[in-house]
């Protein structure tokens, strides 16, 4: 029973480490999904909008866990 806790603890921190990269990223994937289907937004641009916004809030994150010094 221990080790299966464990081992759905490793996997679900491997997934959700950082709460905030978590949140944020399906905050971006869900407003772009607003765009595409309300807004008819291009396959293209959203897309990029991925791209970028998943770019950003990995720089973030990585701002905000790189120590200060």
């Amino acid at each position: 029973m221990k080790f299966l806790n464990a081992l759905f603890s490793e996997l679900f921190g491997l997934f959700v480490e950082d709460g905030r990269l978590a949140v944020l990223s399906l905050a971006l994937i869900a407003a772009v999904t607003v765009l595409v289907k309300l807004l008819a937004v291009p396959a293209l641009a959203a897309a990029a909008l991925l791209l970028v916004g998943c770019l950003a809030i990995l720089a973030f994150s990585v701002y905000r866990a790189a120590p200060r010094g």
